[in-house]
């Protein structure tokens, strides 16, 4: 069985470290992810209605990258290991040695677009939009940067392209962050821009934040099928893991946003630049 495995590449955690200072393809997954995603967002809203500027995407990244971090982490500490935290708070602020939450960067995020909307007066459903439309850039080079750390790997499988990880014993696993970095980055990311191209789609603001909501908690209830669960956790409630049952709220949430979704009035189909 073994011997049709393919070995871990190996990749050192660490891309580049002079002196104290690291820099780690994990971090470096989650800066590339959000300039990516400014870039994709200013090029996305100068499609109709256009009801946010170019230069204020630059000051809404700020934003996101804060509900990004602190939700992901606090997502991590409440959902995954609450008592180890607990009992050595010290450790929440290590975000560089890893330990995010999706579920928990999703809230942080939201709370960031209600705060700017409310203070730029922009639709906050337009800005969810755009910020739902580019958000599988960074999922997909998270779960890259997953792999490259050896860490949530998959279930064992005896199928040809299983892997040795260094960290989950020598039995061959599914590489499934390779699996999710497709599904939640390049198939979430074609389905989305697919639907933004429908001008009566980009017309009704919310039915885009409502179908990566739905999405999102379809591929990560696939990709959770095929990766091992969190050994502090296991199993829960009818065989599912965490990310399973924190998807199906996702996914009736999803539903309701596309039920609640309303066509823009005409007079505010487009900001003046």
């Amino acid at each position: 069985m073994l011997t049709l495995a393919i070995a871990f590449p190996n990749i050192d955690p660490i891309l580049l470290q002079v002196g104290p200072i690291a820099i780690r393809w994990y971090a470096l997954s989650y800066i590339a992810g959000l300039f990516a995603g400014v870039y994709y967002m200013r090029r996305l809203v100068s499609y109709p209605p256009a009801l946010m500027t170019p230069a204020q995407v630059d000051d809404f990244f700020l934003w996101t990258m804060a509900g990004i971090i602190f939700g992901g982490r606090l997502g991590y500490v409440l959902f995954y290991k609450p008592a180890f935290y607990f009992a050595n708070p010290g450790e929440i602020v290590k975000t560089w040695e890893g330990g995010m939450a999706f579920h928990g960067a999703l809230l942080g995020v939201t709370l960031a677009i209600l705060l700017f909307a409310h203070l730029k007066k922009i639709n906050k459903w337009y800005i969810a939009d755009n910020v739902a439309a580019v958000v599988p850039i960074g999922l997909g080079l998270g779960r890259i940067a997953n792999f490259i750390n050896g860490e949530l790997w998959g279930r064992p499988t005896d199928l040809p392209w299983g892997m040795v990880f260094p960290t989950g014993g020598d039995v061959p696993r599914h590489p499934s962050q390779l699996y999710q970095s497709f599904l939640e980055g390049v198939v979430l990311l074609v389905v989305l821009r697919l639907l933004w191209l429908n001008p009566k789609v980009r017309n009704r603001p919310g039915t885009i934040t409502g179908a990566f909501w739905i999405g999102y908690g379809i591929v990560r209830t696939i990709g959770e099928f095929f990766r091992e669960p969190d050994a502090h956790l296991g199993f829960l409630v009818g065989g599912a893991t965490m990310g399973q049952l924190l998807s199906v709220p996702m996914i009736l949430i999803g539903i309701f946003f596309i039920w609640h979704a309303k066509p823009l009035d005409a007079s505010l189909r487009e900001t003046p630049r």
